[in-house]
């Protein structure tokens, strides 16, 4: 059946119980929100009837709209809410319509979640386009089922930073202050191998799609060149054999605190899995987190924690302990960025992480927690045997305005005995302690 280029979708069949209307609420498909075409060149058209049209300025000078229109350009979105709520005006008002002048598909990371949340899902007639991310993807030959997404378009890039560093296939939504420039200049810094692709000016005659190292989209000077999304790609990594069913980064690990048999590690110098899996715990490890594993010896608990999907970075002084730490990442497929150096000294060339896990203890013990517990944003976690270091590490971390916890773990594995028979194998105690800034439980992305 036929189309019209403004005619609603039909809704065939039962409809689930309409969202109570109060006083105000605009009529159903009052608001039409259009998607331009980013794949196609097609500028969005504001809808004959149109009374109220708002967009960014690109949008509107494209639309050609007729004259008389009340135009309102998108900056601040809650000016714009707030001035089609007046145009809206009451229930009575039913001649009034808005069209709303968006990018690609407006339901993703757009502007339908402000408008369904002010007005409600059913004032909305949504009309999308080919969303940039899918665009940029087609232009290189690439499938994106198996891409992280992540917008950092009024928001602190450091989330995509770490999603770019932990995943080998991610799209950016960019915005001011989070372009090609500043997440090249974060990714040069970490070592680990990354393409940009940025794509400028999608659909249009002026359409670049280019591919660069990090250090060169840091030096670069994008102003002006329409960015629509960069894409964040290991080359090495990027096409996947393996048939999606659900969209986006892997699913987290069948299983975790990993038998010490899965990593390459010196003498017995590893975290034990009990304490491993306790720890992990209490660092929740996430996609966009960035976790700093201190003293890292094997890398076992960064590695567990890339495997979650958070950007990890291993700080270990011993240069065996670098090559362990390397071939460790490898065997199990995750990229951690690893420091060569004692903490705390290096850690001033890190960025902030979310959480921190330090193994081991030494003298300097308590002055390493005091430094990794104050840039900590929501986390820290200790190892420790020493039960006279406990007091000074708790005190370390109450002086960063964090909220100290922690247990004593003793545990014993099941050992044979000759004749069939078992014993408990009793491994040395451990303190586990932890502490968590104030405000962050719960946090979300």
């Amino acid at each position: 059946m036929s189309r019209t280029p403004y005619e609603p979708y039909a809704q065939p069949g039962p409809r689930g119980p309409e969202l109570p209307r109060t006083s105000g609420t605009p009529t159903p498909g009052a608001i039409t929100v259009i998607g331009t075409g980013t794949g196609t060149g097609v500028a969005a058209t504001a809808p004959p009837g149109a009374t109220l049209v708002v967009g960014a300025r690109r949008h509107l000078e494209a639309a050609a709209l007729p004259d008389g229109v009340e135009r309102v350009v998108l900056g601040p979105l809650a000016p714009a809410l707030d001035a089609i709520e007046r145009h809206l005006g009451s229930p009575e008002d039913r001649d009034r319509r808005v069209a709303v002048l968006a990018s690609g598909d407006p339901g993703f990371f757009g502007i339908v979640r402000a408008l369904g949340a002010r007005f409600g899902p059913a004032a909305l007639d949504v009309r999308p386009s080919s969303p940039s991310i899918a665009v940029a993807f087609a232009r290189l030959g690439l499938s994106w089922d198996d891409a992280v997404v992540v917008s950092a378009h009024g928001r602190d890039p450091r989330t995509a930073v770490n999603v770019c560093r932990a995943h080998p296939k991610t799209a950016v939504l960019t915005g001011p202050g989070a372009g090609p420039a500043e997440l090249g200049a974060a990714l040069a810094r970490t070592g680990i191998e990354r393409t940009l692709v940025v794509a400028a000016a999608l659909g249009t005659a002026d359409e670049t799609v280019e591919r660069l190292s990090p250090a060169d989209a840091a030096v670069r000077d994008w102003t002006g060149t329409g960015v629509s999304v960069v894409l964040c790609l290991d080359e090495a990594r990027v096409l996947s054999p393996v048939q999606r069913i659900v969209a986006g980064p892997p699913a987290a690990p069948a299983g975790w605190a990993l038998p010490e048999e899965a990593f390459g590690y010196r003498d017995s110098m590893i975290t034990k899995f009990e304490v491993r899996a306790l720890a992990l715990s209490r660092i929740a490890p996430r996609t966009g987190d960035l976790v700093w594993d201190i003293g890292a010896g094997s890398g076992s608990v960064a590695v567990e924690c890339a495997r979650f999907g958070a950007a990890a970075v291993a700080v270990e002084k011993t240069a065996d302990g670098i090559e362990r730490i390397r071939a460790n990442a490898a065997a199990h497929g995750v990229d951690v960025q690893i420091v060569h150096g004692a903490a705390p000294t290096v850690l001033s060339q890190l960025p902030d992480p979310d959480a921190v896990f330090i193994g081991g203890g030494g003298r300097d013990l308590p002055a390493i927690v005091g430094a990794c517990a104050r840039r900590a944003r929501r986390t820290v976690v200790v190892t420790l045997a020493a039960v006279d270091r406990v007091g000074d590490v708790r005190d370390a971390l109450s002086a960063a305005g964090l909220v100290p916890d922690g247990l004593l773990l003793q545990s014993s594995r099941l050992a044979p005995l000759p004749g069939g028979v078992t014993r408990l194998a009793a491994n040395n105690p451990v303190f586990v302690l932890w502490a968590t800034r104030p405000g962050t439980e719960g946090a979300i992305l």
